[in-house]
């Protein structure tokens, strides 16, 4: 087969990887240079632990056996499996935690509750006083910035990978083919658009009605950090952001503990992960209601209230997200020969190997 990939952020990437390990022919088609929206501008987690059950852990999951796998053959990826620790200050937080070790999939997401002393063995950068963390195993990380990149070297040396940047494409010329503003037309035997946040122009008018929605985010990175942070690590306000920490301990945390107002207004958890390069990673915000604003501002990153190395990047980013909570992405056939896959919203790292086997399955690659 000849498959047309529109799209190299990491859901379309992963798609030409599928395709190519297949044996297939693919051209992919990046409206600029290189990719630049929301899968080079994230903290490159592959985050089990706060998957929904069901279909969604089990994506999750599947994606991180295959960024495992093709972390091996591909170093340049960057992949390591550090897990995560979420730190819990009070009896409330703690609540949640032991919660989610009592789920039925505690045991695949690789959950357990650690006292403070164990946290700080686990991961020796840690400090101040905490009550415990949860522990999830099964978490792991890529190096966002470089990971497509990567990717594409790899596919390249496959002899069967075309690259084409710095074209958009505009319509579809008949069943597998489109044409770009080039006016150059690229014909397969299926075209499968992975345009990410892009939801005007040609994806607007395949899907007029599509069920996904656009978020912003925000954060930095900073300079090395002069010690090795061992796992990626969460706050407790990141419960109330992963469908996995639900039930009566999460609704008793909302009523007994508000976000701080800082937090509450930018809709803040803190996520941590060091890079390979020594710096950290530091988020992240959620702004829905859009026109979204385009000030990248300080004042959460004040809120973190401790001395950090030097910030060295500071950056907002856009990503789509389904408005089903329950679906995992939005897979569509647009029209003859051509298939739209979108909205994984803040699951991209974490889900997008696995939603390209599974797409690659459904269309008989």
């Amino acid at each position: 087969m000849r498959v047309i990939v529109v799209g190299a952020g990491v859901v379309g990437t992963m798609h030409a990887w599928q395709a190519v390990e297949r044996g297939h022919e693919v051209v992919h088609i990046e409206r600029e240079a290189e990719a630049r929206g929301a899968s080079v501008r994230n903290f490159g987690l592959v985050w089990v632990g706060g998957r929904a059950g069901g279909a969604e852990l089990e994506t999750a999951l599947r994606a991180r056996e295959l960024w495992e796998g093709s972390g091996a053959r591909v170093p340049g990826l960057g992949f390591r499996p550090n897990g995560s620790l979420t730190l819990v200050t009070n009896e409330a937080e703690l609540a949640v935690a032991r919660a989610a070790t009592e789920l039925p999939d505690a045991a695949e997401r690789g959950y357990k509750l650690l006292d403070a002393a164990e946290a700080r063995a686990l991961n020796p950068a840690l400090r101040g006083e905490f009550a415990g963390a949860l522990w999830c195993e099964r978490d792991g990380a890529v190096e966002p910035r470089v990971a497509q990149r990567a990717l594409k070297d790899a596919l390249l040396a496959s002899g069967r990978y075309t690259f084409v940047g710095g074209r958009e494409v505009r319509e579809v010329t008949g069943p597998g083919a489109v044409r770009d503003d080039h006016g150059a037309t690229h014909t397969g035997d299926a075209v499968v658009l992975c345009t990410g946040a892009w939801l005007g122009g040609l994806v607007r008018e395949l899907a007029p009605k599509l069920p996904v929605r656009r978020v912003r985010l925000q954060m930095m990175q900073t300079a090395p950090l002069g010690e090795a942070l061992t796992t990626s690590v969460a706050d407790a306000d990141s419960f109330r952001y992963y469908p996995a920490y639900r039930g009566e301990a999460l609704t008793a945390l909302a009523a007994a503990q508000q976000q701080t107002p800082v937090a509450a207004e930018h809709k803040m958890q803190l996520l941590m992960v060091q890079r390979a390069d020594g710096g950290l990673t530091i988020g992240d915000t959620h702004e829905y209601a859009e026109p979204f604003n385009f000030d990248v501002v300080e004042d959460p990153y004040e809120h973190l209230g401790r001395p950090l190395p030097p910030i060295r990047h500071l950056w907002a980013g856009v990503y789509a997200q389904c408005v089903d909570p329950g679906r995992v992405v939005h897979r569509e056939r647009a029209t003859d020969g051509v298939w739209l896959v979108t909205g994984p919203g803040g699951r991209g790292i974490t889900c997008s190997p696995a939603i390209a086997e599974t797409t690659a399955n459904e269309l008989g690659w």
